[in-house]
């Protein structure tokens, strides 16, 4: 296994961006860490794919994973700020890797302990992610919580329709659970639009 990052094209940001996420997935599989690839990346691998710049990954990373982790992603080839990883382990909240090169970047979110940011995690399906890599993929259900709370957030329209393009090619959506969380996600106004978009009233 390659300690180092090499892209197999000439600047293709695409495919950086592939090369990226799988070192970033061995990074973390060797130091055995819990993780659950979220956001634009899990969308597009249930519903309809789109071009995303960033990637986001929600980590399960405990205080002695932090020294490791930065190392694993060196200077310069990349720029991560350790006090920022620290920061975030304590407070369980997030940061970002960048490989300057690119201008691609991850956003690293850590875990939390309600019920939903444990369901993530629990819930999440391994999965062809890359055409040669399998890795860890939230449940379809637990990325379009996740994108209904981005969209309460930023508003992006985006957002709407990675979730309408889950819904429609993923018959098997277990509305039930959907249903359970909107309401603690505070995200109940956007889950009824979204029906809506589907219904085709809106």
């Amino acid at each position: 296994m390659t300690n180092r990052l090499k892209p197999k094209c000439g600047g293709g940001c695409l495919v950086e961006q592939s090369n990226l996420l799988r070192y970033a997935l061995e990074k973390l599989e060797t130091m055995n860490v819990t993780y659950a690839v979220v956001g634009s990346f899990a969308s597009g691998a249930y519903g309809e794919p789109r071009f995303t710049q960033d990637i986001d990954i929600v980590v399960d990373l405990r205080d002695d994973h932090v020294a490791e982790f930065c190392e694993s992603f060196p200077d310069p080839e990349f720029y991560v700020s350790q006090p920022a990883v620290q920061q975030a382990v304590v407070r369980r909240g997030q940061f970002n890797v960048i490989h300057p090169t690119s201008g691609n970047k991850i956003d690293f979110m850590l875990s939390g302990t309600d019920e939903w940011d444990r369901n993530q995690l629990a819930r999440r399906r391994n999965v062809q992610i890359l055409p040669d890599r399998c890795g860890y993929l939230a449940s379809p259900e637990d990325v379009i919580l996740g994108k209904m709370v981005y969209y309460r957030e930023g508003g992006s329209e985006k957002h709407l329709r990675d979730i309408a393009g889950i819904l429609r090619l993923r018959d098997d959506a277990d509305h039930e659970y959907i249903t359970q969380f909107v309401e603690q996600l505070g995200v109940t106004e956007v889950w009824q639009a979204v029906l809506k978009r589907l219904s085709g009233e809106e």
